[in-house]
């Protein structure tokens, strides 16, 4: 473990042996000119205005028609050169016969016309149909033979038999006996009940009352009901004043000591069924 030396350490470095401060100046701060405005009235006059000479010329005249005066209404006149030249050719009258009037058949009509009155049936036997008779084709084996199948004969061919590869595990011809080392030197054990910490249920409670000491309980200062002031005809400490613009009445306090009095009212006061409901807006 390093030794620890008592004398102090001396912090005097080359750095502070050979500094020299230097006066720092004084920052110069612009200070910006005070505006003087301007004693002589501003004339909007500018270069352009003050030597700029227009020609001298005629006045520009107006090409707007002139206005016509209300009461000369006249019709507009849509006539056009075309409507002028064109002259219509005279169309000749459609020729229209009249149509002959029907006159229904006074005898009673037997609905029998010219073909089946005077067409007479020959006598001679239908026409025989030209078209061969359906051959019904035999359900059994066709036998056909072609060049192909007497040609063509199938070799005599065996049957490869796949590669196996050779087993190098012999595996046991009996039956497996499905037993494991646990379940050959396993030995049951009887189960080990667990003692119950858990208190034992001393039946339904009672009606035990519930204490009532609480904070709210003990800090709770009663106050004293007071009615409320609109459900008076006449609330007593108001004077009537005046009806304001929604209907509404409205009555000012006749002193402040007064109003503190009359706002403490009775509790038997407010179960008068006669009084009339009356907003109050002090």
């Amino acid at each position: 473990m390093p030794k620890l030396c008592n004398i102090p350490l001396e912090d005097v470095t080359n750095y502070k042996m050979s500094y020299v401060a230097h006066p720092v100046e004084k920052r110069f701060v612009h200070e910006a000119e005070k505006f003087r405005p301007c004693e002589i009235p501003f004339e909007s006059l500018t270069t352009q205005k003050q030597s700029y000479r227009g020609l001298m010329g005629e006045p520009a005249k107006s090409l707007k028609p002139l206005a016509r005066s209300p009461g000369l209404d006249m019709p507009f006149c849509n006539t056009t050169e075309f409507r002028d030249k064109y002259q219509a050719w005279p169309m000749p009258r459609m020729f229209s016969k009249a149509p002959i009037t029907y006159v229904p058949p006074e005898d009673r009509m037997d609905l029998l016309t010219t073909v089946q009155a005077h067409y007479t049936c020959p006598k001679g036997a239908p026409a025989q149909s030209c078209r061969p008779a359906l051959q019904i084709k035999k359900c059994g084996r066709f036998e056909g033979s072609s060049t192909t199948k007497d040609d063509y004969k199938q070799w005599s061919s065996m049957r490869t038999e796949p590669v196996k590869p050779v087993p190098q595990l012999d595996l046991p011809t009996e039956p497996l006996d499905c037993l494991t080392t646990t379940r050959a030197h396993y030995v049951p054990h009887l189960p080990i009940n667990t003692k119950s910490c858990k208190p034992h249920w001393s039946g339904p409670r009672g009606n035990v009352p519930v204490e009532s000491q609480t904070t709210y309980t003990i800090s709770f200062t009663p106050k004293e009901m007071g009615r409320c002031l609109a459900s008076y005809p006449e609330p007593p400490g108001y004077t009537f004043e005046e009806v304001d613009a929604l209907g509404h009445r409205i009555y000012k306090p006749v002193s402040q000591a007064g109003s503190q009095q009359s706002s403490h009212l009775s509790v038997d006061d407010s179960e008068n069924p006669n009084q009339r409901e009356l907003e109050v807006l002090a």
